[in-house]
């Protein structure tokens, strides 16, 4: 049974749904995983994570289809980066095969948590890993917990998709040749501080420059940067330190095969900053967040496409991504997974 909640009024939060997914890696292996209805974790006061932050996550969404299925998006994809965050962690990798069953096993498992089409709300999917066995000297854990927990999460913009105000950051969220690539907890804990000042100074996000040189833009804490250029090409800063995001590199192929827009994938210096006509940070919580301001240090940088609304290009990205996610446009094949 569905089920009764404001929907359209829920936070961005966690509540505690039917049942998450549980596997333990013990002894080189990893047992064959269960659903379980205890949202808690027991685990040693000396285990790696608590010690040496080895843990690592994804976050995907399920909808309601505009025909009443329950749908998940790309989350094979999830699960190769998950994969390689695993690998330069030092943490065992959970077989793809059964990665994707487990997320949809959850899925399924807390299908009336599932908000309906048209509510603008989802079921938020968390898989995350960790070193659960005790380690005082600097290494890897010898044991290890997967685990997918849900919840449902209201919609991102609620009243309306408004362009927000960001600041050029001086601090770093990675460092070269680090783990800005792959997404290790440790990366959100050192944005923790710098997310925290930008709120207070009344900054929705921090844009970071590359780590090296404080030359070239890389992304926000939390998400990767779009650009629009004024002949109406789409722009991506390249760097080996951005995390790939799984919905920029689906933007990505809707503009070039459904929109038949130019894209790049380059260096972006921060002195073109001044020349792009939008600007939009793309991630799975809101698809797109467009910006209508930059500050860079005082100096306020206005994108033409203006504070009041989304502009044309990354609108209609956002419209006919959102649109394949929720079934209203047809989907490139083997981008939407069925709950069953």
């Amino acid at each position: 049974m569905a089920k009764n909640l404001d929907w359209a009024n829920l936070p961005f939060g966690y509540m505690e749904t039917n049942k998450s997914f549980v596997s333990n890696w013990k002894d080189g292996a990893w047992d064959e995983g269960t659903l379980t209805s205890d949202h808690t974790i027991t685990m040693s006061e000396c285990a790696g994570v608590l010690q040496y932050a080895q843990t690592c996550f994804e976050g995907l969404k399920a909808y309601t289809t505009k025909d009443g299925k329950i749908v998940t998006f790309r989350p094979d994809l999830n699960a190769d980066r998950m994969k390689d965050s695993c690998e330069r962690l030092e943490m065992p990798v959970f077989p793809k095969d059964r990665w994707i069953k487990a997320v949809l096993d959850t899925i399924k498992a807390n299908i009336d948590w599932v908000p309906p089409y048209g509510s603008g709300a989802t079921l938020y999917v968390r898989p995350y890993m960790f070193g659960s066995s005790s380690v005082i000297g600097v290494k890897p854990a010898d044991e290890y917990q997967f685990r997918i927990l849900v919840t449902p999460v209201g919609p991102y913009f609620k009243g309306g998709v408004k362009p927000i105000v960001v600041r050029l950051s001086d601090l770093d969220r990675a460092a070269p040749h680090g783990t800005g690539d792959i997404k290790a907890g440790l990366n959100y804990a050192m944005s923790l501080y710098n997310i925290v000042d930008a709120h207070k100074k009344g900054f929705a996000e921090n844009m970071y420059t590359d780590p090296a040189t404080h030359t070239y833009i890389e992304e926000t804490g939390g998400a990767n940067i779009l650009f629009v250029t004024k002949d109406g090409k789409l722009v991506t800063p390249k760097s080996n330190s951005i995390l790939p995001s799984i919905t920029r590199r689906s933007l990505i192929q809707v503009a070039k095969d459904y929109l038949h827009i130019e894209v790049e994938e380059r260096k972006v210096h921060k002195d073109e900053l001044k020349d792009f006509v939008e600007v939009g940070l793309c991630g799975t919580a809101a698809v797109i967040s467009p910006i209508g301001q930059i500050d860079d240090h005082g100096t306020k940088i206005n994108v033409p496409a203006g504070m009041e609304k989304i502009g044309p290009v990354l609108g209609k990205l956002r419209d006919t991504l959102t649109g394949i996610q929720m079934g209203t446009e047809k989907a490139p094949d083997g981008w939407i997974y069925e709950i069953k």
